[in-house]
């Protein structure tokens, strides 16, 4: 074997896969509802939805899970709910993101030094994974923590985001509380908190635009 060949094929082993194959089978619950979706909307997604962004990115969003009506519907992570409105106007504002969010994959949307990936690829039923099936998924989200060179700040969307992603950062839950505002150094990177962008949290004044704004124009001065 020549040594460019030895070299693809080391390369190839190591590898992380960072998303699930389009029928993965390793959580028999979402395994049941996605069949079940595409069943009843033959041409939504319905399937594990793959990170957006640049793996060379400095920053990356985690997100809980695909919504049922947004990233389920349309494949590209928080495109097509109110979550991705928020989301990606204040990308946006902070130089995250350029061009018009229309709410569509080929909106032309380009994400900037940013990253976005969920804490369990498929959607789950009434928006709520099970503790099961986000353990299962980590192993994806560690991958895109493998694979991203540069990254140096982690935006959690939320406590189950940010309760993922500790085990991956080598953080204890007692090391690193989530609040939002709060950042926590992990070695070289820092994770910041936000509350979730969901329609729900907006509504009921868990969380306002301002406040998520606060948490960005952070990441931005810091990696600045």
């Amino acid at each position: 074997m020549t040594t460019s060949t030895s070299e693809a094929a080391r390369s190839s082993r190591q590898a992380p896969t960072v998303v699930p194959d389009r029928d993965c089978p390793l959580c028999p619950r979402l395994v049941t509802f996605r069949e079940a979706n595409r069943t009843r909307e033959p041409s939504w997604h319905n399937a594990p939805v793959a990170p957006f962004g640049d793996v060379k990115a400095r920053l990356l969003i985690v997100g809980l899970a695909p919504g049922m009506q947004g990233a389920n519907r349309t494949g590209r992570p928080f495109t097509g709910d109110y979550a991705g409105d928020l989301l990606y106007a204040t990308l946006i504002e902070y130089g995250f993101a350029k061009g018009t969010y229309q709410a569509r994959p080929d909106d032309g949307l380009k994400l900037v030094d940013c990253r976005i990936a969920n804490a369990v690829h498929c959607v789950p039923p009434q928006n709520k994974p099970l503790p099961a099936e986000i353990n299962t998924c980590r192993r994806f989200l560690a991958a895109n923590l493998e694979t991203m060179p540069n990254l140096r700040a982690i935006v959690a969307l939320g406590r189950i985001a940010h309760d993922t992603v500790l085990k991956p950062l080598g953080l204890k839950g007692a090391q690193a509380p989530f609040g939002h505002g709060a950042v926590h150094q992990a070695s070289a990177f820092k994770l910041y908190d936000s509350y979730h962008c969901s329609r729900y949290n907006t509504n009921t004044g868990v969380l306002t635009p301002d406040m998520f704004r606060g948490v960005f124009a952070k990441v931005k001065a810091d990696l600045d």
